[in-house]
């Protein structure tokens, strides 16, 4: 009832608002009176409406129609990048942070929904608070990487493996290193947790060393009886995620995790493509490579596989991995001469590694483009690769 009548005053005050002192009088109380009720979707609407009175339109819109002038347009526009930014500031101050997201998107301006992201400390027991916030920061892209911290926490390790499955083209790269290093992280601490628990049991005291590589050394009982000590699908799902890791402790972390696998019973072995066939054995090699450990002999290992593809099955992905490896190691030359070897041909949108025209433009070798242009009877590109050379440049 109280609503009501404080509602039913503020249309009495601007009915006499209008007939004692006048239109703009009336709608600077209805402006007023929004604000104090903290009427924020309504209060929009009558900052659009004084800006429509002051430039000499219609009150109300009339829908459907362009009822504004050409030359009125800028100025109402204007009005409305002002009117977004003024109610989603305050609905930022409110600690909305979804409502106020819904006016900085409208404007293409979302810097202030990232930092209050960034600040924001909600209750991660409640995924009703958390969810909206995962969607605009992760999901919609404004902070990812606030967004994945909130989802992980929140929902943990399963959804957060699934998120990044689903978002993970989508990813600029630095976010996307930011997301695989969090969950490496987190299913390592479970790992690390949960072997220290059975070696607490067995041994009666607690490990110093409590690195999964150190627990794991020495101690095959824990693995005794097809034993494991994580979801096995998480570990897989992490570990090929972080193909793309750059060297640091995360990254020492995965090769850990590798050794941890090596170790369980084959009857968990996952079916992967080649040219991770042997799973952790294979994808122990490849990150013993990144991190510049033995990295003529992990190369040599995957040169094999490249060697051993059948033409026949159209499966380039173990030289798109070596491609992909040569280039880590800083190797262009050579990563532009398996790609003019196995992959000159296939389609640039299939290939996980760079196309032989970009690795080409990397290498500023032009010449190498136009002569297998000319082999594949693409004319487009043999003259293209030919000015290219001409000019010494891309352009």
């Amino acid at each position: 009832m109280e609503a009501t009548r404080i509602d039913a005053a503020l249309f009495d005050e601007l009915e006499n608002a209008l007939k004692e002192q006048g239109p703009e009088a009336a709608i600077d109380r209805l402006c007023q009176g929004l604000c104090e009720r903290k009427d924020y979707g309504a209060y929009f609407y009558a900052l659009l409406l004084k800006k429509r009175y002051e430039l000499g339109l219609p009150p109300v819109p009339q829908m459907g129609e362009d009822d504004i002038p050409e030359a009125l347009q800028g100025p109402y526009e204007d009005a409305i990048r002002e009117a977004c930014r003024k109610v989603g500031r305050m609905l930022l101050d409110e600690g909305n942070i979804p409502q106020a997201y819904m006016y900085y998107q409208m404007i293409g301006e979302t810097e202030p929904v990232a930092e209050a992201l960034e600040k924001v400390e909600p209750d991660t027991e409640d995924g009703d608070e958390v969810q909206p916030l995962v969607e605009i920061g992760f999901h919609y892209g404004v902070h990812p990487k606030r967004g994945f911290d909130l989802l992980l926490k929140t929902y943990g390790l399963c959804s957060a493996i699934t998120a990044m499955s689903n978002a993970e083209g989508n990813l600029p790269g630095e976010a996307r290193q930011y997301c695989v290093k969090q969950l490496v992280r987190t299913l390592y601490a479970e790992l690390s947790e949960r072997l220290v628990s059975d070696i607490v049991a067995k041994e009666g005291k607690e490990p110093a060393d409590k690195r999964v590589g150190a627990l794991i050394q020495g101690r095959d009982w824990l693995f005794a009886d097809e034993a494991f000590h994580v979801d096995l699908s998480h570990l897989s799902s992490v570990v090929q995620m972080a193909l793309q890791l750059k060297p640091g402790e995360e990254l020492e972390m995965v090769r850990e995790l590798c050794e941890y696998g090596k170790r369980l019973s084959p009857a968990y072995g996952f079916s992967i493509e080649p040219p991770f066939e042997n799973q952790y054995e294979d994808f122990a090699v490849y990150f013993s490579i990144l991190a510049g450990d033995k990295v003529e002999e992990g190369l040599a290992h995957f040169r094999k596989k490249v060697e051993a593809m059948d033409p026949e099955e159209n499966d380039t992905a173990p030289a798109e991995v070596l491609v992909n490896l040569l280039l880590a190691c800083n190797r262009l030359p050579e990563a532009l001469e398996t790609s003019r070897r196995y992959l000159a041909t296939a389609p640039g949108r299939r290939l996980a590694c760079p196309s032989f025209i970009d690795l080409c433009h990397r290498a500023k070798d032009y010449q190498t483009l136009a002569e297998v242009a000319r082999e594949q009877g693409d004319s487009v590109n043999f003259l293209a690769g030919l000015l290219s050379a001409r000019n010494g440049s891309g352009a």
